[in-house]
C-alpha cells in the first residue's frame, strides 16, 4: 500500500479569493515523482503560467532533489507542464489574459493509481482590507468555538 501523499499551499485561500477549481496532472521525471512521493516538495511561492504555445506550466514549485538519485537528479525549481484537456486550457487562458486573474496550486497528492495531480484554482488577489476581514471572521470563529465549550462543560 502507497504512502498518502498531500502537500498544500497554506497560504492560498489567505493571499487569494478562489473563483474556480481544476485537477491537473504534472509532467515529470522518475527522480521528481520519487521524491514527491517521499513528502518532499512545496509549493508554497509557486504559480502557474502559460507559455507562447498556450501550455501551462507550474512555476517555482519545489521539488528536492531524490536522495538516491545521482548523474540522472532534476532541478529542484524547474518549470513542470500541467496536463488539462484543450478546452479548459483555452477558458483559464482567456480569463487569465481579459481579467488579470492568476492560476495559483492549492494541493499537490498522488491519486489512486499513483500518478502526481496538482489542484489548482483561478483566483483574485485580495486587498488588505479583504485579509483583514478574514482574520477577524477567524478570531470570532475560534472564540465563539472556545465560548461553547466552556459552556458545555
Amino acid at each position: 500500500m502507497q504512502k498518502k501523499v498531500n502537500i498544500l499551499n497554506k497560504k492560498a485561500k489567505f493571499q487569494y479569493e478562489i473563483l474556480d477549481k481544476y485537477s491537473a496532472g504534472i509532467v515529470l521525471t522518475g527522480t521528481e515523482i520519487k521524491s514527491i512521493r517521499d513528502s518532499k516538495a512545496s509549493i508554497a511561492e509557486s504559480f502557474c503560467e502559460f507559455n507562447e504555445k498556450g501550455e501551462l506550466f507550474v512555476i517555482n514549485m519545489t521539488i528536492q532533489e531524490y536522495v538516491y538519485g545521482n548523474y540522472y537528479n532534476h532541478a529542484p525549481k524547474a518549470e513542470r507542464k500541467l496536463l488539462l484537456n484543450k478546452k479548459e486550457l483555452k477558458k483559464l487562458e482567456k480569463e487569465v489574459t481579459n481579467s488579470g486573474l492568476t492560476i495559483i496550486p492549492l494541493r499537490l497528492f498522488l491519486n489512486e493509481k499513483g500518478y502526481a495531480k496538482i489542484d489548482i484554482a483561478l483566483a483574485k488577489g485580495k486587498k488588505l482590507y479583504d485579509k483583514r476581514e478574514t482574520i477577524k471572521d477567524r478570531d470570532n470563529k475560534r472564540d465563539l468555538a472556545r465560548i461553547k465549550k466552556d459552556h458545555n462543560n
